[in-house]
């Protein structure tokens, strides 16, 4: 993308395809679906690996990447996009669904382990560090018997729609602050 990104990368984790639109483990690209509905996009393009938008908010520029790979090879969507850009991890933001948070909440949390998560597995798999800043979504744990990969594949159910949709917004929220709040993108 011509014009360069500023001193940010926002990546929403999710799954591609209708199948996955809506369920749990896709809370990370609906809340990059919200930063690009609120802020002002200059750009949008297709990356290897996924949609790339190039986007400014409260004076700062930044990039947005959905991966279009599956969750569990997103590292290989984003690892050449900051080689690109020549921007670090620690630059880096990824919004992603969390089954170790109760349904609703929403944390910042700066590097760390993957919890298990396959997407964050992936990322620090393929860049070799875990030092990049992270909005997690809770969207609770799996009934008693339920595999977790098959309930976090699984849509909202429609009583948690309402808090699901709030935690979005919010972890949006929290991504923009993050780079908004220093006032250089970083």
């Amino acid at each position: 993308m011509d014009g360069g990104p500023g001193g940010s990368l926002i990546v929403g984790l999710g799954n591609p395809g209708r199948k996955y639109r809506g369920t749990r483990h896709n809370a990370g690209r609906q809340a990059a679906d919200r930063i690009l509905e609120t802020a002002e996009v200059l750009a949008r393009g297709k990356w290897p690996g996924g949609h790339l938008s190039l986007a400014t908010s409260s004076g700062a520029r930044f990039l947005v990447l959905q991966p279009e790979t599956f969750m569990n090879l997103s590292g290989r969507a984003v690892a050449p996009l900051l080689d690109r850009y020549g921007l670090k991890p620690e630059q880096m933001i990824v919004i992603h669904d969390d089954i170790d948070l109760p349904l609703g909440e929403v944390r910042v949390k700066q590097g760390g382990g993957t919890g298990g998560h396959r997407g964050l597995g992936s990322l620090a798999a393929v860049l070799g560090e875990r030092g990049f800043q992270r909005v997690r979504i809770g969207v609770g744990r799996p009934p008693e018997g339920v595999d977790p990969a098959d309930y976090v594949l699984s849509p909202f159910e429609d009583a948690e729609k309402e808090t699901a949709e709030r935690a979005i917004e919010q972890a949006a929220q929290e991504a923009l602050a993050a780079i908004t709040d220093t006032g250089d993108g970083r």
